[in-house]
């Protein structure tokens, strides 16, 4: 059974919860560019993996640290943490033991931080779960295509329209619903859709009119996200992002990397974080 105690208490500190039951949809790098974005904007943020295996965002950030000591650099860095998996032997035991290590860490970082942002891993787990369920904002992101649709809901083929909503959408409304009873909070769901092509494409104008009606009746926030481009799985090496590449690496800025800032732009906006609209404005004085 799913239980958080860090719930209900007003630290100050908002959750945001990036996650997803399906891998390569660029969790990862919109995870990324959304903890520089906040640092950039002179807030404190920690990070929380919960994906001990393949750690995507936390290698992300050891190449960005190692990348700043090998050329000098000054990067803005987060508070990084990693929680694994259980490894006792029964269920009851290792559903404990995770929720005891991950209220530990959170406990630890209510207050101390303006942001927590968590990683989920590509899959169902009671991680991910424990997680979901103390979401300020969960961040979906899938790819533009009827296979990550599915993720959310079936399609009928003829029509394209929603028939049936999926477990995943069926676990964040029941994490909605713990998350109401705990401290009557509420989880700001948004689904954003990943590596878009910049032509126009029968199949694109499809998923877009699934999504809008999906977004009714399942009541999150549809919002445009990341494009299909190579510069955004470049970066992952030197543990750079648009958000910095300007003071950060020697390559000249090209139309790309102008299109992906803007990209990277309104996805902060659209996502409408605490703080961040007075920081915009403070920032522009």
């Amino acid at each position: 059974m799913v239980q958080d105690t860090s719930a209900g208490k007003s630290s100050g500190t908002h959750v945001i919860v990036v996650g997803n039951e399906k891998g390569g949809s660029g969790k990862s790098t919109t995870a990324m560019h959304v903890v520089i974005s906040l640092l950039k904007r002179d807030f404190t943020v920690a990070v929380l993996d919960l994906d001990a295996r393949q750690k995507s965002l936390a290698r992300y950030l050891e190449n960005r640290e190692n990348y700043a000591r090998q050329h000098n650099l000054k990067l803005s860095m987060p508070e990084v943490h990693v929680v694994p998996k259980s490894t006792l032997t029964t269920k009851e035991e290792m559903d404990a033991d995770e929720i005891e290590r991950f209220n530990v860490v959170m406990d630890g970082l209510r207050g101390q931080v303006d942001f927590v942002l968590i990683d989920c891993p590509g899959s169902d787990s009671h991680l991910s779960r424990l997680a979901h369920a103390v979401a300020d904002t969960l961040i979906t992101p899938i790819n533009d295509s009827f296979v990550d649709l599915d993720l959310l809901a079936q399609v009928n083929p003829d029509n394209f329209k929603v028939e049936k909503l999926s477990l995943y959408s069926e676990m964040v409304w029941d994490a909605k619903k713990r998350r109401a009873l705990a401290d009557r909070g509420n989880i700001d769901w948004i689904v954003m859709r990943n590596r878009t092509s910049a032509l126009d494409a029968k199949n694109k104008r499809r998923v877009h009119k699934a999504l809008k009606e999906l977004e009714k009746r399942v009541n999150f926030r549809y919002v445009a996200g990341l494009g299909e481009r190579v510069i955004y799985r470049e970066m992952f090496p030197k543990g750079l992002t648009l958000v910095d590449f300007r003071d950060a690496d020697s390559d000249k800025m090209t139309m790309s990397h102008v299109a992906a800032r803007q990209e990277i732009r309104r996805l902060m906006d659209d996502l409408k974080l605490p703080g961040w609209n007075e920081s915009a404005a403070a920032a522009a004085e």
